[in-house]
C-alpha cells in the first residue's frame, strides 16, 4: 500500500521562511531511516504558494490563478510517499517524524489509489499493465539521473 503523508503549510512556510539547520538535520536523518527501511518512495518540501499557480477547470473553460493563496490551512508545505503494509504502519512512521515546524503543525496521511481498487470492469487489466509499465519506465529514468 502506498500512503502520502502531507505536511500542512503554516504562516512561516507560506512567507518563505526556510527551516532551520536543526530541523533540516533531523528531517534528513528521518528520511535516511525511511529510505534504508525501503518505506520511502519520495519526499520533498514545497516552496511557498506565491511561487505557484492553480489551474481551474470549469467545463471547457480553463483559468490559471497565480499564487499566493490565502487559506494557509488548505496548503501543502511538503510530502512523503510511503510504501507500507497498512495505514497503521504509515501512522507509526509519521509519529517518529521530527516536527516539520517549530510552531504547531499537522501531517495528513492519505492512501494512494492502486489499479486494484477500481476492479477490472472500470480499470481493465491491459490499462493497469500500461500504467505499471509507465511507472516502471519513470523509475528507470529517475535512476539514471
Amino acid at each position: 500500500m502506498r500512503f502520502m503523508a502531507i505536511v500542512k503549510a503554516n504562516k512561516d512556510s507560506e512567507a518563505g521562511v526556510l527551516a532551520g539547520k536543526e530541523i533540516l538535520a533531523a528531517m534528513g536523518k528521518f528520511n535516511e531511516e525511511m529510505a534504508k527501511s525501503g518505506v520511502l518512495l519520495a519526499g520533498e518540501g514545497l516552496q511557498a504558494s506565491s511561487k505557484g499557480a492553480r489551474v481551474r477547470f470549469s467545463g471547457a473553460k480553463l483559468t490559471v490563478i497565480d499564487g499566493r493563496f490565502t487559506e494557509t490551512k488548505e496548503l501543502i508545505a511538503g510530502f512523503w510517499l510511503l510504501l507500507v503494509k497498512s495505514k497503521e504502519e504509515a501512522i507509526e512512521w509519521i509519529k517518529r517524524s521530527p516536527a516539520p515546524f517549530e510552531d504547531d503543525c499537522e501531517i495528513e496521511i492519505r492512501q494512494v489509489f492502486e489499479a486494484s481498487d477500481f476492479g477490472p470492469e472500470i480499470f481493465p487489466p491491459e490499462d493497469a499493465a500500461r500504467e505499471q509499465a509507465l511507472r516502471d519506465e519513470l523509475q528507470k529514468k529517475a535512476a539514471k539521473r
